[in-house]
């Protein structure tokens, strides 16, 4: 796959401090020639371990989109017939909210599972996102979100 059909390939790749739809992510990759479109939602849960987890705060490098989008791109290489959308939030969430949704789309189910669970891996791997965790005992803690 040719950089130029690699980022036709990767239909969104943002960093943002909007709340995230994965409806537009999902359509973003959805066309007749693919029959297959796996999602994935990450979302922030209320434990981490066995501390009480009650807000997270995503910050973000000002590379990290660009990295982001290179993370997607590597997954469309790995995959030449995906097509990817994806996105992952800064700034401070809730519980249950969504931090990281992805969208993958292929005319078969198999490669869109594979390609979904690589670019999930890749974001973590390569993206430099950090989060803030707050607890319910009143602590904090730093988490590098990548590596």
């Amino acid at each position: 796959m040719t950089d130029e059909s690699t980022a036709d390939a990767v239909r969104v790749a943002t960093v943002t401090a909007d709340p995230i739809d994965l409806n537009s992510l999902r359509g973003a990759v959805t066309d007749a020639t693919r029959g297959a479109v796996v999602t994935f939602e990450g979302i922030v849960r209320n434990h981490d371990d066995d501390r009480g987890v009650t807000w997270l705060s995503y910050s973000g490098h000002p590379l990290a989109e660009d990295a982001l989008r290179a993370a997607a791109g590597s997954v469309c290489r790995d995959f030449p017939d995906v097509v990817v959308a994806v996105a992952h939030r800064i700034g401070r969430l809730d519980i249950g909210g969504l931090a990281l949704g992805c969208a993958v789309a292929s005319a078969h189910r198999a490669e869109a599972f594979q390609a979904c669970a690589a670019l999930v891996d890749r974001v973590k791997e390569t993206v430099p996102i950090w989060k803030e965790q707050g607890f319910d005992d009143g602590g904090t803690e730093w988490v590098q979100a990548i590596g």
